[in-house]
């Protein structure tokens, strides 16, 4: 039985694991051009949960900066206010959540080479029960027209 247990448990894992993969998407991917110097930017998009479970952005990792986390703005006192979202990011099951100027948002801090326009930058995304989902980012001076998704679920 000690036995038995452990091994449901492992089995019940692997199987839930195919079934979380493909789940999280992104769509619209961009960053804003960072002026000359700079030491961060701001990355934006819309995050897609196909899957049945609630999952979390908690942060991601690129070779263009030492660090990725999700923020937020926040009007406070009538000062708009930028912090980590602690935990992360929820995203509901069957929903999207966009990331957009002025909002919740993704930091990259430690920027280690300056971004031009026009430039592609993968990072990949850590969620909490999907895992790393890397996403091609393109740096652009104004966002694209319309990022949101046609999605229906």
């Amino acid at each position: 039985m000690r036995i038995l247990l452990p091994l449901a448990a492992l089995a019940l894992t692997l199987l839930a694991a195919p079934a979380l993969a493909g789940t999280i998407e992104a769509r619209g991917a961009w960053i804003r051009t960072p002026p000359p110097g700079a030491e961060t930017a701001a990355g934006y998009a819309t995050i897609l949960n196909r899957g049945t479970l609630p999952d979390r952005l908690l942060g991601g990792r690129t070779a263009v900066a030492s660090a990725v986390a999700p923020h937020q703005m926040l009007m406070q006192g009538g000062v708009m206010r930028m912090r980590p979202i602690a935990g992360g990011l929820l995203i509901a099951a069957r929903s999207s959540v966009r990331l957009e100027p002025n909002a919740d948002h993704l930091m990259l801090f430690g920027l280690k080479r300056p971004l031009r326009a026009g430039q592609h930058v993968r990072i990949v995304l850590r969620f909490a029960k999907a895992g790393a989902v890397p996403v091609d980012f393109v740096v652009m001076d104004t966002p694209p027209a319309d990022p949101r998704p046609h999605m229906h679920m």
